[in-house]
């Protein structure tokens, strides 16, 4: 079966074939490609199987995963045709690889981070843990999207409050919106513009690796 989207594959060194393991779904911004995000997830691959994912539309000097009709208005069929994409390339990461499906994480920087976002609400119970640096949830997406209950979603969310590509604004109402669904959010704010920062980098690191850990316990005591 070939794979429904370009990606480059981070695992760990050492695979026993007896485990499962974490998964971490990486998507870039505008402009970008795959192999730029791997710098922020350095190390990571000891504790997760990470797929960094190219967008499927050439965007030179790299790729997009949709086109923006407007300000904060992405074009709603070539919008809808990525999270398809999307969707099923989790489908048939969790196919192909060993992975714990109760374990599925998604990190994404500006539009990889609209992505995130709008994939943790549609996703539903499939997704554990969405890592959205900079981004927006599209009106069309709360408005006619068929939004799945996040209340046993965690979330990340980080903006700088110096963006000048997405306003600060955006990212106060990304915090509320999941708050007002019931999701678990960490709401984190830099003095930055449209970046990750070293503070940044590391908050969402550790809060990655403290939710994989709050997570493996409660599976273990499912069982």
């Amino acid at each position: 079966m070939n794979a429904p989207m370009i990606y480059e594959l981070r695992r760990p060194s050492e695979i026993d074939p007896d485990k499962k393991y974490p998964a971490l779904f990486i998507m870039h911004g505008i402009g970008s490609n795959e192999q730029n995000m791997l710098s922020l997830v350095n190390g990571l691959e000891e504790r997760f199987y990470i797929f960094s994912i190219r967008g499927h539309l050439s965007q030179p000097p790299g790729f997009a995963f949709f086109t923006i009709e407007g300000y904060g208005k992405p074009h709603r069929e070539v919008f809808d045709e990525g999270v398809t994409k999307l969707t099923n390339f989790v489908d048939y990461t969790c196919e192909q690889y060993p992975l714990d499906t109760s374990q599925l994480y998604l990190l994404g920087f500006s539009q990889g981070a609209i992505l995130a976002m709008t994939l943790g609400l549609t996703l539903g119970d499939k997704i554990k843990g969405v890592v959205a640096l900079s981004g927006y949830i599209p009106a069309f997406v709360k408005e006619e999207y068929e939004i799945k209950a996040v209340n046993e979603l965690s979330v990340f969310i980080s903006h700088g409050e110096m963006d000048q590509v997405l306003p600060y604004e955006w990212g106060l109402a990304n915090n509320e919106y999941f708050r007002q669904l019931g999701a678990n959010v960490t709401f984190k704010t830099y003095v930055e513009g449209h970046s990750v920062s070293k503070s940044n980098l590391q908050d969402f690191t550790n809060w990655l690796l403290e939710d994989l850990k709050n997570n493996t316990l409660r599976e273990r005591q499912k069982r």
